[in-house]
């Protein structure tokens, strides 16, 4: 197996002023419909895993058509990887692919995704800054920014929520972005302004998606945080009342009583 010849690691100004808000994990933008397909190592059952054929298509334009279906294959792998939440083994695929395929927007864009996921800030970054231009996507802007964040890059962390904001993309992205947008306010001292960025988030909703539960926890913490815990329990109580499991808020809710 490929082991790298340099150790990463957390540069002194790396570190957060409170925890990054952990985006929810998903492959990227391009990898999400992975396939099972010819390409790729086996996966449980005896089954192949393969990549999107426009993700086939990106790579071998890059590294020619003979090179390119076995470097697609090996983005396979690390997609199914980090999928299963083995970071370590999905960055030991992705370090020596992007090398190899440094055009591909795919490629920097799951690898940035992983070192993220490894509290890489720094690397996590210049991949996903990388993937932004190459794409013009909007789907890592909120991941990117809250890299930012944890550098305390706070400016450029406010600028990709402005573009986001201006741009519209889906529901999803958008509320992820104003959750991470809302924490830099927190975190430069406007604990007002960031409940104030969330609390349209707060009202109920028939069928609550994963995206309402983030905002709902997001907005309980801002309020414990800013000494309002008869509202921070309520959120919290409503996000327990659709997935007791989601996030730590079984914890939360018992440090509140």
């Amino acid at each position: 197996m490929w082991e790298p010849d340099e150790t990463w690691v957390l540069e002194p100004e790396a570190v957060p002023t409170s925890e990054p808000n952990r985006t929810p994990k998903r492959a990227g933008s391009e990898l999400r419909d992975i396939a099972v397909g010819r390409e790729g190592s086996p996966a449980p059952g005896g089954k192949r895993r393969s990549v999107p054929r426009r993700v086939v298509d990106e790579v071998t334009a890059t590294a020619g058509k003979a090179k390119g279906e076995k470097l697609a294959a090996r983005l396979a792998d690390a997609t199914y990887s980090y999928e299963k939440e083995r970071y370590g083994d999905a960055l030991r695929v992705l370090r020596p692919l992007a090398a190899e395929v440094p055009g591909s927007a795919a490629v920097r864009e799951l690898f940035g995704l992983a070192l993220y996921r490894s509290g890489q800030w720094v690397q996590a970054a210049t991949q996903l800054e990388a993937f932004k231009e190459m794409s013009g996507s909007f789907d890592q802007h909120p991941v990117l920014a809250d890299c930012y964040r944890a550098l305390r890059r706070y400016e450029d962390a406010e600028q990709l929520w402005a573009e986001l904001r201006e741009a519209s993309p889906s529901g999803d992205v958008v509320a992820e972005g104003r959750i991470v947008a809302a924490e830099v306010k927190a975190d430069c001292g406007d604990l007002a302004g960031a409940i104030l960025m969330l609390e349209k988030a707060s009202r109920k909703v028939a069928q609550p998606s994963e995206r309402h539960l983030r905002q709902w926890y997001a907005l309980a913490d801002l309020y414990e945080r800013a000494g309002d815990l008869p509202r921070a329990r309520d959120l919290f109580n409503r996000v327990a009342s659709v997935d007791p499991d989601s996030f730590d808020v079984r914890g939360r809710l018992t440090a509140l009583r």
